[in-house]
């Protein structure tokens, strides 16, 4: 029995790292695991349509992995012959499963019905998860939302996701339109738990250990995704692992939190890139910790202005240099302009 076999027969919780693309790539997971890590890792999605091949950055994620957990291959598309054409290629490579993309709320994907864009065709979603299935030997997995721009469909989806002997259902408990600004709706969560036979993974909006507890209580679930919480603190794996077995919690203090932008920066920066475009990434990930580093959203009005190293560590050290505790929880931050927040959609 392989250790994702393992996990899928136990009683959880599963801890997963949420795919999220250009962002928990290779070089993150690399760092993640350093810092207690995830029990399974996901792959940016492979984009696949008739004539697509495999993307050979997302494919080091599974022949170089780092982290010593079970890797899970992620498709997106909407092509029957090319999803099936690609499930077998990928799973010639050391994956435990094969996942379908049914939930990227990216307008650039879901224009293409690919993504959340299937939600509004559950007959074509049915007839992709059936010529999937058939394709896949080993163990086949989808993340969905709940709907398009509705939950109501989900009555529709999730007979659709029992009928095809899934093996694993993450569930992001929000639709395509409302992105990430709303509440989760945790309850239907709970609905997909009650009624598909397969274990079912929470996402949406884990930002702390006791959020996570909480989630668990609230759904049921066999366990948790963990997306933007992960950026913000990559304690939180750890963390929730010790709260969830009555331990102390570790919390970061402000000179951890510089050490981890710095490790982070070391560990996604090409050194051969030029110095702007190694900003430019890192207020990539900015976009997830700024949220947690202090509530005023100075920082974040900042770092969306500094154009060299110097003067984005400068930055960060002038708001991180202290050891107050840092719980790293996402602030309500007060708008300096509208570009504040953007990255929160990314």
């Amino acid at each position: 029995m392989s250790l994702f076999d393992e996990m899928l027969a136990g009683p959880g919780p599963i801890l997963a790292l949420a795919p999220m693309q250009d962002v928990t790539d290779l070089a993150f997971w690399r760092l993640l695991s350093g810092y207690g890590g995830a029990d399974v890792y996901f792959t940016e999605y492979f984009r696949v349509h008739s004539t697509s091949t495999l993307d050979w950055q997302i494919l080091k994620s599974i022949t170089e992995n780092p982290t010593g957990r079970p890797v899970i291959a992620q498709m997106i598309g909407n092509d029957i012959p090319a999803l099936v054409r690609t499930a077998r290629e990928l799973q010639q490579y050391p994956i435990a499963a094969v996942d379908l993309n049914l939930g990227c709320p990216a307008p650039v994907v879901y224009r293409k019905c690919a993504g959340g864009g299937l939600l509004r065709d559950p007959r074509h979603v049915d007839a992709i998860l059936g010529a999937l299935r058939d394709a896949v030997r080993i163990k086949f997995s989808v993340k969905t939302r709940l709907g398009f721009d509705s939950a109501d469909v989900f009555a529709e989806l999730l007979p659709i996701f029992a009928k095809h002997s899934l093996d694993l259902l993450t569930v992001h408990g929000r639709t395509v339109k409302e992105m990430y600004r709303s509440p989760v709706h945790y309850e239907y969560i709970a609905r997909a738990v009650a009624e598909v036979p397969c274990p079912v993974l929470a996402n949406g909006n884990i930002y702390s250990a006791q959020k996570a507890a909480e989630v668990l209580k609230l759904t049921g679930a066999r366990g948790l995704m963990v997306g933007r919480g992960a950026i913000r603190n990559p304690w939180l794996f750890h963390q929730i692992r010790q709260h969830l077995d009555g331990e102390h919690l570790f919390l970061p203090r402000g000179h951890d939190v510089l050490r981890y932008i710095s490790a982070l920066y070391e560990a996604v920066c090409l050194p051969e890139s030029r110095e702007i475009s190694q900003v430019r990434r890192m207020k990539k990930y900015m976009n997830y910790l700024g949220m947690g580093i202090e509530s005023s959203g100075e920082f974040l009005h900042q770092v969306r202005r500094v154009s060299t190293k110097a003067d984005f560590f400068k930055l960060c050290e002038q708001f991180l240099t202290h050891c107050d505790p840092m719980p790293l929880e996402p602030f309500r931050l007060a708008l300096h302009d509208a570009d504040v927040l953007a990255g929160e959609h990314l």
